[in-house]
């Protein structure tokens, strides 16, 4: 295996010395289009009595007309630098109770106009669609998004750190990284389609949003509207291409407004009835269920909320994706439940693009569920976020119920402070407590009663050097009465992107009894980790109709603190993609898994202990995704643990209109080892249709040979204001070991909730 890897490491190092020079260089031939330091673009919003009949039609409501049309987009994509192809014109009002943003987007071909779902927060990115984000402190890191697509969707978001920490289209960390799509403000919007394109007005009460007090105040504004079937990106202020609109320290500044103070206070009660049946018990009757409870939100001031919640369910959220393990580590479920994913990325620590999921310091799935899954009943709590004397503060408390067998009472406390400083720097410090409220009798005396509190206590940081570079990372002590020795964990991360660039180095090191009960951890014993990656993003002027070739290296590794190798990885890739936005990966991985203990990969197939070197083939294919008909795939063969694996992986995703969305993914894995073979499959559908953006019904069918069952989820929404309104919820759960049999559980949920803003 020393023969693959020195090769590839002198490449590694050769490039790491040589990339910050030919970045400079780049960099200087690119200073027309991509400069350092551009004039900062400035709006001006103008206060109404009245506000604009919402309903689409921004140029034939004379509430507009007094407004300055804000104009001058630039592209990122496909031509970085260029003026947009198509006028956009956004004008900007507001009231004594909310902004109002008027949008149009003229279009010299409307009937080319791209629409490609209706669900709320469905992706903007395939689709026609035009989003903004308002920086309402201006401290260029933070910052309120809002967005829209012609069928009028309603797309919201919580930006912190400047987007830092996010994965994927959905929030997928468990506290929340740097873009929380889940967030679910109270707004409102209207789009029309017409002769010169589309429009769309967006209402947004002051209370939504938080904001420092006193008059005559200055926000950071970006606006963003895409043009899918040019495959074209623009932004009001130049953007270099590697960022998004979640960068607000480059947005432009919105002037003009005298935000009132609004008093603020909204009541959400709940009432719930549900039936359900456990059918693996004989003679089981349908048990019948009824509930009720309420949340609150208050604002203290216009920076600082108070928001507590009773008897807290969450009925209506999507069940968890299913997944199979090949490893032996543990699995990671993201959080999905509203309560806890507001504000979310200021209790974020651990959390980042390049350290990945391995260590997060608080992870709110460890409140109100159980370590197998079990739902345990959270009796209440209350969370106060925002902002104070400069500083950003999150304090929150929950409280859940005794489970017998499963769980003992607990409370659970988080208490997190942090200091934004300029260019995108910041310090902090987290505390996180839990502490059982009641003595537990489990049913099996075999099971180890849990401690009766732990405590976790976290510094974290970062600092900008320049425009591009950065060095973050966290220092972590855990305190556990049933451990005794180093209880430690830090990381450092060392990261510079630039619009061609993208360079990084992160060391994190773990002790043996670090124990973040709160928290998440991938590996529960001791390890060090060091990663790096170069990436290079070229676009060819011309060159098969490419418009962007992504060559790449990265390396991880894990060891154990007597220096065994537990995971090593090289991968060396190329990715091609085609102006069309048609894409291929093809890359190698050289794999080292070190294994100290014999584990069971599947029934009755082991994996010895043992040191195992191997090279794999990867393969990615991603088609238009804007189109109607599209594939995604993603494919590894090569060697697996002494022996070989074939993954083959694919979604394909078709669309009839923007109302009727489908997506069926499928994971199979052909694995033949010394000590067996054995295939896993992984089926999920996913269908939606959406009769108005905030009317749709929505089924997730999941289908695991290895666990020997198959799900079936379904949920019907009628949406009102911030995520409330009626849920019907069906689930089943049933085994497959004899094709389809029997039910193992089912029930229906019937959920609705209102908002009341009773502070008017």
């Amino acid at each position: 295996m020393a023969s693959r890897f020195f090769p590839t490491l002198i490449l590694f190092l050769a490039v790491c010395v040589l990339a910050p020079r030919q970045a400079q260089a780049q960099a200087a031939m690119m200073a027309d289009t991509t400069p350092v330091e551009e004039e900062v673009p400035l709006a001006v919003a103008s206060h109404h009595e009245t506000a604009p009949a919402l309903d689409g039609d921004v140029l034939g409501d004379p509430a507009w007309a007094g407004a300055e049309p804000i104009t001058g987009f630039w592209q990122t994509t496909p031509n970085e630098g260029d003026p947009a192809s198509e006028r956009t014109e956004v004008r900007i009002i507001y009231t004594d109770k909310a902004l109002y943003v008027g949008v149009v987007c003229f279009d010299r071909e409307p009937e080319g106009i791209i629409v490609s779902d209706s669900r709320r927060d469905a992706p903007l990115d395939e689709t026609d669609s035009f989003r903004l984000i308002f920086d309402t402190y201006l401290d260029g890191q933070n910052g309120f998004v809002f967005g829209t697509n012609p069928a009028g969707i309603e797309y919201d978001a919580q930006v912190t750190k400047e987007g830092q920490g996010a994965f994927g289209a959905r929030q997928q960390t468990g506290s929340g990284g740097g873009f929380n799509i889940n967030w679910d403000g109270s707004w409102d919007v209207r789009t029309r389609i017409s002769e010169v394109g589309w429009s769309a007005e967006f209402e947004i009460p002051f209370r939504t949003l938080r904001f420092p007090g006193g008059d005559d105040q200055t926000w950071g504004v970006n606006f963003q509207r895409n043009i899918r079937r040019r495959n074209e990106r623009a932004f009001w202020t130049k953007m270099p291409r590697q960022y998004d609109i979640a960068r607000v320290s480059r947005a432009g500044r919105l002037d003009g407004l005298d935000v009132p103070q609004p008093r603020n206070l909204q009541i959400m009660p709940y009432v719930l009835g549900q039936a359900s049946r456990d059918f693996t018990v004989t003679d089981a009757k349908t048990d019948g269920t009824g509930d009720f409870g309420v949340d609150l939100k208050y604002s203290i001031t216009p920076s600082m909320t108070l928001d507590a919640t009773y008897n807290t369910d969450f009925a209506q959220v999507e069940v968890d994706e299913q997944q199979i393990n090949l490893d032996r580590f543990s699995l990671f479920f993201p959080e999905k439940r509203p309560f806890f994913l507001e504000n979310a990325g200021l209790f974020s620590v651990g959390v980042s693009e390049f350290n990945g999921q391995e260590v997060e310091l608080f992870f709110s799935r460890r409140i109100g569920i159980g370590p197998d899954g079990e739902a345990i009943p959270i009796l209440g709590g209350a969370r106060l976020s925002g902002q104070v004397a400069g500083l950003n503060v999150g304090l929150l408390n929950m409280q859940t119920e005794k489970v017998g067998g499963v769980a003992p009472a607990n409370n659970f406390s988080v208490a997190r402070v942090r200091k934004d400083l300029p260019n995108r720097s910041a310090i902090g410090v987290m505390v996180a407590n839990r502490i059982s409220t009641s003595d537990i009798t489990f049913d099996d005396p075999d099971i180890e009663e849990p401690a009766d509190d732990n405590q976790t206590v976290a510094v974290d940081g970062r600092l900008g050097l320049g425009e591009y570079g950065q060095v973050s990372g966290f220092l972590a002590r855990t305190f556990s009465p049933h451990l005794d020795g180093d209880e430690y964990a830090y990381n450092l991360n060392l990261s510079y992107v630039s619009n061609v660039w993208r360079l990084n180095a992160t060391f994190t090191e773990v002790a043996d009894n670090f124990n973040p009960e709160m928290g998440f951890l991938r590996r529960s014993s001791e390890y060090r980790k060091l990663t790096g990656l170069v990436f290079y993003a070229y676009r060819p002027e011309n060159l098969l109709g490419l418009h962007e070739l992504r060559p790449h290296v990265s390396y991880q590794g894990f060891w154990d603190f007597s220096g065994f190798q537990e995971t090593g990885r090289w991968h060396i890739d190329n990715h091609w993609e085609w102006k069309s936005g048609f894409e291929i990966h093809t890359g190698i991985n050289l794999t080292r898994e070190g294994v100290k203990e014999t584990f069971e990969i599947s029934d009755g197939v082991l994996v010895p202990p043992d040191t195992y070197d191997h090279a794999e083939a990867q393969i990615v294919l991603i088609t238009n995704q804007g189109k109607k008909v599209s594939l995604s795939s993603r494919n590894f063969i090569g060697g697996f643990f002494g022996g070989d694996r074939v993954n083959l992986a694919g979604t394909f995703r078709l669309r009839a209109n923007e109302a009727l969305t489908t997506e069926f993914t499928i994971s199979h894995n052909n694995i033949s080892l010394p000590g067996g073979d054995f295939t896993t499959n992984l089926f999920r559908a996913r269908v939606s249709y959406s009769f108005t953006p905030r009317i749709y019904v929505q089924g997730l069918f999941q289908y695991n040979d290895s666990a020997d069952l198959w799900s079936a989820n379904l949920r019907f929404g009628w949406l009102q204001a911030a995520n409330t309104g009626l849920f019907i919820v069906f689930n089943e759960v049933s085994e497959t070991n004899e094709f389809f049999g029997g039910p193992q559980a089912r029930s229906i949920t019937l959920k609705y909730s209102r908002l009341f803003n009773v502070l008017r």
